[in-house]
């Protein structure tokens, strides 16, 4: 169950990454190592902040559109068919106040649908509840030496199959000039700024997708003949890198990230989210860029 909190996590993450990033819409490819497999990604969201009062509460609604392309070709003992691609949609309502002492609170609810989608209708196992709570002290708007910002929160999905919330930390530091850290999970990196609009980052961080699978897949396991059933996929990728950003605006920023995966896992799970298969475990070179528009 492990990797499933590691997808846990990787969702805390994206929640507060976009409460700063508006929009953003991106694309991600990486080929599967030892295989004619791979993968590919298109991805966009929107978010639009409504301010409630002069105190700093916003409400902050949102949708997100992934459309997740594998291109399967190893040769298995069950049908292959309407499991290449797999979408998801997400409405996301998020709200966040001020508190004492400098500190911010944050809350996200959100529905997903993840799917194959090969019924041409939703299925009940098709969708997906999310909740976060935040806690955030931000000190790099202020005049001092070094800025820096602390995240402290817990997030519920029933991705995640248990039936507790997990906790989540994020810490970021401006530690020279030019020079920033960020520690935490699911992403950590150093990075450089040069020439105002331009910024270099080494990183390691995660991804990956979960999506449930409209009808079954029934197969006999190769070593121990036992009939086994897929209900879902999941994917966990453990990547480092270098990343480029370019600021094309005060908000608006281009980047492309590059990197080798230290843990390529893509599975078909039973009902109980124990894995049943392992369809690729190789590592590969991983590449992705888009747009963003930040606050």
């Amino acid at each position: 169950m492990h990797r499933l909190y590691i997808l846990f996590f990787l969702c805390s993450f994206t929640m507060y990454g976009q409460l700063s990033d508006l929009a953003r819409i991106e694309y991600t490819y990486f080929p599967q190592r030892d295989s004619d497999n791979s993968f590919r990604r298109f991805r966009t969201f929107i978010k639009y902040p409504i301010k409630l009062n002069d105190k700093g509460s916003y409400l902050i609604p949102g949708i997100e559109y992934r459309n997740f392309n594998f291109r399967y070709r190893d040769e298995v003992n069950f049908d292959k068919t309407d499991l290449e691609r797999f979408s998801s949609f997400e409405a996301s309502l998020g709200y966040t106040f001020k508190l004492k002492n400098d500190w911010r609170f944050a809350a996200q609810f959100g529905g997903i649908v993840a799917s194959n989608f090969e019924n041409g209708e939703i299925d009940k196992d098709d969708i997906l509840f999310t909740g976060s709570v935040f806690f955030i002290k931000d000190h790099t708007k202020k005049e001092i030496p070094k800025p820096w910002r602390l995240i402290l929160g817990i997030r519920y999905s029933t991705t995640a199959g248990r039936p507790f919330p997990l906790p989540f930390i994020n810490y970021y530091k401006e530690f020279k000039p030019n020079w920033s850290f960020v520690l935490g999970v699911p992403k950590s990196n150093i990075k450089y700024r040069f020439k105002k609009k331009n910024a270099v980052q080494a990183f390691a961080t995660l991804d990956g997708f979960f999506a449930n699978i409209q009808n079954n897949r029934n197969f006999n396991d190769s070593i121990t003949a036992e009939e086994k059933v897929a209900n879902n996929i999941s994917m966990t990728i453990v990547l480092a890198g270098l990343g480029y950003e370019r600021f094309i605006t005060k908000n608006l920023v281009f980047y492309t990230y590059g990197g080798f995966t230290i843990l390529n896992d893509i599975r078909l799970r039973d009902e109980d989210q124990e894995n049943v298969l392992t369809l690729n475990d190789q590592n590969s070179f991983y590449i992705r860029g888009g747009l963003k528009l930040k606050l």
